[in-house]
């Protein structure tokens, strides 16, 4: 009965003694989290998508609780208003940003960029590029068998079935560009959405030569330089036989639009084009 009552109060005085000692290791080495940053967290989408640069929207709250300013922090699902709940939050500011959404580069399709084998390996883009060029003569262009569309969390990317090549729906993309890192090809890109939903973009990334390019695809870039020097904006920059047109500095006049040869600068959303209807002269006969 003793050796009982022994063994419970050095149970006793063993527990206790536990209980000290994680106390005051518990207040020695206790770390203070900013209450803010659930405040932070609950403002946010709670997507975990990663668009921000940070791996989690609780890694995202901590760095801007605790960085000096906002500038260059963006959360892309939430956009502005979900910013200007964190700045409100936390009693700074934020500079106005302009709306993005990915844009695929690359207007390849069957009709386009006519097919010359078939794959018939593993369906992913990531696992057919390391394995060779691609099924058409352009090794530059989209695969089309969907890692963007696997890697989209908000069902915001499909490839068309027909034409192979992958579309964007506007109204649920949310820029957090996983879909941008999914493509091997570098097709995809983030890009302003533009006032009305109107942009002007080269869709195309082959930087063949231009004889090489136009045969691959009828609507591939060429390098012929048309764009770049009608472009009263100073928009368009070329490399590697490849236009680029800058969304920072493009206004949108779509005169690059007009004088390219191949027709690969899309224009999305615009208004019909006027056309100029040239008056006969008046001929007045005599009496």
């Amino acid at each position: 009965m003793n050796l009982i009552l022994i063994s419970l109060l050095t149970l006793v005085i063993v527990g206790a003694l536990s209980a000290v000692i994680l106390f005051f290791v518990s207040k020695k080495f206790h770390v203070f989290e900013d209450p803010r940053i659930n405040e932070v967290e609950a403002a946010l989408p709670a997507a975990n998508c990663g668009g921000c640069g940070f791996p989690g929207c609780r890694n995202f709250a901590t760095v801007c609780v605790k960085a000096d300013s906002l500038d260059k922090l963006f959360c892309p699902v939430g956009g502005t208003p979900t910013m200007e709940k964190v700045a409100a939050i936390l009693g700074k500011t934020i500079e106005a940003s302009a709306p993005t959404l990915a844009v695929v580069r690359c207007a390849g399709t069957c009709e386009n960029r006519p097919r010359k084998n078939q794959y018939d390996g593993v369906k992913h883009c990531f696992i057919a590029h390391n394995l060779y060029s691609g099924e058409t003569g352009c090794s530059w262009g989209c695969l089309g068998l969907g890692d963007c569309e696997l890697s989209c969390k908000f069902d915001a990317i499909h490839v068309n079935p027909v034409t192979l090549i992958p579309e964007v729906d506007e109204e649920k993309c949310t820029s957090c560009g996983a879909c941008v890192k999914a493509c091997p090809k570098l097709l995809i890109e983030i890009r302003k959405k533009g006032p009305k939903s109107r942009r002007i973009y080269v869709s195309c990334r082959s930087q063949d030569k231009g004889p090489i390019a136009k045969k691959a695809c009828s609507v591939g870039c060429i390098g012929c330089g048309k764009c770049f020097k009608v472009c009263p904006h100073d928009a368009i920059t070329m490399n590697n036989n490849l236009a680029f047109i800058h969304d920072d500095k493009c206004k949108l006049c779509r005169k690059c639009v007009e004088v390219c040869p191949t027709n690969s600068i899309i224009e999305l959303n615009f208004p019909p084009r006027k056309v100029k209807i040239e008056e006969e002269p008046l001929i007045i006969k005599g009496e």
